[in-house]
């Protein structure tokens, strides 16, 4: 394969190095991204999924933090309308905790730091009469509502990627990038990729391998340097749903913490998170302490106590924090911090961020490298959709009608989940079907043979992995049996491919 020569290279395949590579392809930049498992497979997968300020940052006093992503709720509402959508939460009022009036004032800064245009205000409520008040338990009489948004967040990472390449991007999955070092005025980057050695060279080197930073810097691009990340785990528990409304709730702990209960994938209560330091890069688990800290957290408010038996999922990711030398993980900044080397060909190191700025970091990276770059157009993608958001926020309802009229045979279930997941692009998946049998193999919880092939062939899934728990999260309804054919369909379709190129 002839050497590949690229104005800008990204390491990393989560949010930030997919926002990266997304935002310098559409400034008419020649750009590639290796990741060295599927997009999102670590941090970005494995969050919250919140675009949210971040009330409790307010009491670390960190407004330009905060400012900053209220400000970018609306504007990544506005362009990822079927993967991101308005939630309000519920914040119960506790005798033991921060008094009423200092979460009212955090709250009045909420609302009116970032110029909210479309998400609602706060609001008092009532827990004695109003339905969020059901189920949980009676000495709890009142409670503010506050609005953030959910996001599918490991579907934001490859809808980065997919526009990316729409615009003329490279992206390299399961592709590790071996070596790189500085040549003359480009670096040389050594890959494996998927087995084969691949060198290419770039201008600049963009560092955003999340966790694995720091080990980039040391281990493959052979840099000294001080700067370091602080490893930071959050575990998560998914419990049979708790309640019936489409609230969230924001909860308050005796340690100074906060967890949320989100209602989530339709059958579900998602909790979390925990805030432990983690040091080793070991694939994080959620302990059986953590999930019992949760659930103990959880049952404090709910009327009826969470059981053990009851979780029927856990994740945990790591935060790749910016290491400030906070005394607790929990006071760590979730701040990002961009360290530009320019002693030769630039490399730039991404430190710490949170999914709700992204979008914004992605910027003042290319910021950064503006004078080492020939970028043809400047800041962009605050007005432009990812793919299948190409319609106004509150259109959802007329999507999911108009999916069902066109394809009557859809359950309604179904219609919504299509519409909440590829947006304008649902029809485009399911092509010409006039029946479920035209959709080809059922796998069971709802994804089809269509489906499947729509992500292998549009959105860099490989693995059943990659389909049923990073571009769905269909893993959680799926019978073992459908999981096992899957896996059988995707060798098949390997084989069908490696015929076609044999030919």
């Amino acid at each position: 394969m002839p050497e590949t020569i690229f104005d800008i290279f990204v390491i990393g395949g989560g949010v930030n190095g997919a926002g990266i590579a997304r935002d310098a392809a559409g400034r008419g930049l020649r750009v590639g991204l290796a990741e060295m498992d599927d997009l999102a497979s670590a941090t970005s997968s494995a969050s919250t999924k919140l675009f949210h300020g971040g009330l409790r940052y307010l009491e670390y006093y960190k407004f330009r933090l905060v400012r900053e992503a209220l400000i970018e709720r609306e504007v990544l509402l506005r362009n990822m309308p079927h993967i991101s959508w308005p939630m309000r939460f519920v914040l119960p009022l506790h005798k033991d905790m921060r008094p009423a009036w200092l979460i009212r004032l955090g709250l009045f800064m909420y609302d009116h730091m970032g110029g909210r245009k479309i998400l609602p205000g706060t609001k008092v409520l009532d827990l004695t009469k109003d339905e969020a008040g059901k189920p949980l338990k009676p000495f709890l009489k009142k409670a503010y509502e506050y609005s953030d948004c959910w996001v599918q967040d490991s579907r934001l990472v490859v809808l980065n990627a997919v526009d990316a390449a729409a615009r003329g991007a490279e992206i390299l999955t399961r592709t590790k990038v071996i070596s790189a070092k500085r040549r003359g005025q480009y670096w040389e980057v050594e890959l494996n990729e998927r087995g084969a050695y691949r060198k290419l060279r770039t201008k600049v080197l963009v560092n955003a391998a999340g966790p694995w930073v720091a080990k980039v810097l040391r281990d493959t691009l052979e840099i000294d340097t001080r700067e370091g990340v602080r490893l930071v785990r959050g575990s998560h528990i998914v419990v049979k749903k708790l309640f019936e409304h489409d609230r969230a709730y924001f909860f308050q702990g005796s340690d100074n913490r906060i967890i949320f209960a989100i209602p989530y994938e339709q059958d579900f209560t998602l909790i979390g998170t925990t805030d432990q330091d983690q040091t080793a890069l070991d694939p994080p688990e959620c302990s059986p302490e953590e999930a019992d800290y949760l659930r103990h957290f959880a049952s404090e408010y709910f009327a009826e106590p969470i059981a053990a038996e009851d979780i029927v999922w856990t994740y945990s990711g790591v935060r790749p924090l910016y290491d400030d030398g906070a005394s607790s993980a929990t006071e760590a900044t979730r701040d990002y911090v961009l360290s530009l080397d320019e002693d030769g060909p630039p490399l730039l190191s991404v430190f710490g961020g949170k999914i709700t700025t992204y979008r914004k970091l992605s910027e003042a990276a290319l910021a950064r490298l503006d004078s080492h770059l020939e970028a043809k157009s400047g800041n962009w993608t605050a007005e432009a959709p990812l793919p299948g958001g190409d319609f106004p926020h509150d259109a959802v309802p007329r999507l999911i009608a108009d999916l069902q009229a066109q394809y009557p045979f859809l359950a309604p279930k179904l219609a919504k989940r299509l519409i909440r997941t590829y947006g304008t692009l649902a029809g485009k998946m399911l092509g010409e079907a006039r029946d479920m049998s035209d959709l080809g193999q059922d796998f069971g919880g709802g994804l089809s043979e269509a489906e499947a092939r729509w992500l292998v062939e549009n959105e860099f899934a490989v693995s059943a992995e990659d389909i049923i728990w990073r571009r769905t999260r269909l893993g959680l309804h799926m019978p073992p049996e459908g999981v096992k054919r899957l896996k059988a369909w995707l060798i098949e379709q390997k084989g069908h491919e490696s015929i076609k190129k044999v030919s």
